[in-house]
């Protein structure tokens, strides 16, 4: 015998959103392999491209742990789109250089990002892509910026390349 489920008073945003942010990565993940490449691969060479940056600072940056990190660099650097080179500022520290064959992969990889996420803009109204937008990204910069505080180690989904 089961008993009746409570009644919810707020749509579950955390379903809604976990869904959505799956189903994203799996459409970004098949449309970046028309280049061969993953959104990882050009989450890390995107943010390599605007700056100077360590290892360190784009896994930061990227949201990627150090063991994954050291993984995708050495895959960047496999195909010829990435090499560490010393610092031009501190002669100690490595920075992560993109290749002119990783530039071309960023652009080309940019006209896709920028694809998908127009289509997936393109199934709200006109008049709610904005506010959409805009919403989800004082979410994002604010409150959301990081996790909060928790006693139980709470893991990020698995992302399969």
């Amino acid at each position: 015998m089961s008993s009746e489920a409570p009644a919810r008073t707020v749509r579950d945003l955390t379903g809604m959103l976990a869904h959505v942010a799956h189903v994203m990565t799996t459409r970004m993940t098949a449309a970046l392999a028309e280049i061969d490449t993953s959104p990882r691969a050009h989450c890390v060479l995107f943010h390599a491209m605007e700056a100077e940056r360590t290892q360190i600072q784009l896994a930061e940056i990227t949201d990627l742990d150090k063991t994954t990190m050291v993984v995708t660099i050495d895959e960047l650097e496999r195909e010829g789109l990435a090499e560490r080179r010393p610092s031009s500022v501190d002669r100690r520290a490595r920075i992560i250089a993109v290749t002119p064959a990783g530039e071309e992969n960023v652009r080309r990889g940019q006209e896709i990002v920028d694809r998908v996420h127009a289509e997936l803009l393109g199934f709200l109204p006109e008049g709610e892509r904005e506010p959409f937008v805009g919403a989800l990204s004082r979410l994002v910069e604010g409150e959301l910026a990081k996790p909060a505080e928790c006693a139980k180690l709470v893991r990020r989904p698995r992302r399969s390349r």
